[in-house]
């Protein structure tokens, strides 16, 4: 006698029963994997970008944004700060490094950041083609944003200002494209990195321009020409977004974090302290999501057990003339067990495929919205044990009502029929 033969007939013989406690089962499970899978994206993406990190230095405002700014590019900087005012703490002997940013352009939706080498060091960037930035207006553009412009090296375009690709085109100075980056699965990947110098030249160029088409144009451009060359080398007159700070010791670091903004015009943000409090922000409701996708399962626990306990009253003749052929009661026992663990199987495999399609839709979002991309990753561990729970619960609720195979009366329940 072939159990799992039997086993699937009878599943067959009662579709919609069977479909309805498949669909709950990979409703819950799609749910539960679909959390997994995100959360495991999200921690690589934070923690791969936030890695050597211990402070940013920004204009005051909202640290979660300045850190979002600055360290993920999926938020408006909170301002600008003066170069001269936050060179001086480079000079701090706690400070270990120092990365200088500086945004506000973009390129077809695309954010361009000025900074330094160090900034294509930290994320130990390589090269796909072409080289460094070694002066102004020359551009280093990150893998993913290469591959979707289908940008090259030697290319030139005009950058456009604020980063919803409808501000003004700065037409009057133009990048060159010097060198395509490799992947790195990082925030590098989306961005284009030029010399400070780059975007300094940029919005002098483009401010000198907007004073021009005043009534008084051709007075104030001479003023401030004149202006320009007093302060050219001035870096009181240049300003940065913000600054990506390593300490030497950061227990020593926060101490110099409280005296920055207190005693100064900007504020320090701690990428770990933000985070955490980002994640405690999400976490009540993909806790709440969790046990909704509990209750899901369980429910569809109740309708396997609710199914089984039916079938067995249908099937009562049918197992009594099974038992009176020479069946086992043993054997009836797992035919029931298999049924369970039919749909628990086919459930689970059903929600895992609904969770990556799940996690493709919302990467294609993401990637819209944020450039980020999430990759389909194959079976977690955890998703291992989830597999487990839903094979346990599968099995509770084909067992409660299989036992009453033991309490066939053969001879009375042949009689009757």
């Amino acid at each position: 006698m072939n159990l799992l033969k039997i086993s699937w007939s009878n599943l067959k013989d009662k579709p919609l029963t069977s479909f309805l406690s498949i669909l709950l089962m990979a409703l819950g499970i799609a749910i539960i994997s679909l959390l997994l899978l995100a959360g495991k994206q999200l921690e690589e993406k934070f923690t791969r970008n936030v890695a050597g990190i211990d402070m940013v230095v920004g204009a005051k405002g909202s640290p979660l944004q300045l850190i979002l700014a600055s360290i993920y590019q999926i938020d408006a900087p909170t301002g600008n700060i003066s170069l001269d005012e936050a060179n001086r703490l480079t000079r701090n002997p706690l400070v270990k490094s120092v990365i200088p940013l500086s945004m506000g352009d973009s390129y077809q939706g695309y954010r361009i950041v000025g900074t330094n080498e160090k900034y294509l060091q930290h994320f130990e960037a390589e090269y796909e083609a072409g080289k460094v930035f070694s002066g102004a207006m020359e551009m280093v553009v990150g893998s993913k944003v290469a591959k979707n412009l289908e940008l090259k090296v030697g290319d030139t375009f005009a950058s456009q200002h604020g980063y919803d690709q409808e501000g003004d085109v700065h037409e009057e100075k133009k990048f060159k494209v010097v060198g395509i980056l490799k992947n790195t699965n990082s925030v590098l990947d989306q961005l284009m990195v030029t010399p400070l110098e780059s975007v300094w030249a940029v919005h002098d160029s483009h401010h000198e321009e907007e004073v021009g088409k005043g009534a008084n144009a051709l007075k104030l451009l001479e003023e401030e020409t004149s202006m320009d060359e007093e302060h050219h080398h001035d870096e009181e007159a240049k300003e940065i977004t913000s600054m990506l700070i390593k300490f030497r010791n950061p227990a020593m670091g926060m101490m110099m974090a409280r005296s920055i903004n207190q005693n100064t015009t900007m504020q320090t943000a701690s990428p770990a302290i933000e985070i955490n409090r980002l994640f405690a922000l999400m976490g009540f409701g993909i806790d709440t999501l969790k046990i909704i996708a509990l209750v899901i399962i369980i429910v569809s626990g109740l309708s396997v057990f609710v199914s089984l306990y039916n079938s067995l009253k249908e099937r009562k003749y049918e197992m009594a003339l099974m038992l009176s052929m020479g069946a086992s009661r043993t054997k009836l026992f797992f035919l029931l067990l298999l049924e369970g663990l039919i749909i628990s199987t086919i459930g689970f495999v059903f929600g895992v495929a609904l969770s990556r399609l799940g996690l493709w839709l919302m990467s294609k979002n993401v990637e819209q919205n944020f450039h980020y991309d999430f990759n389909v990753l194959s079976l977690l561990t955890e998703e291992f044990w989830l597999f487990l729970g839903a094979l346990f619960i599968g099995l509770l609720a084909a067992a409660i009502p299989s036992l009453g195979i033991y309490k066939i009366d053969i001879s009375r329940t042949l009689a009757d029929e």
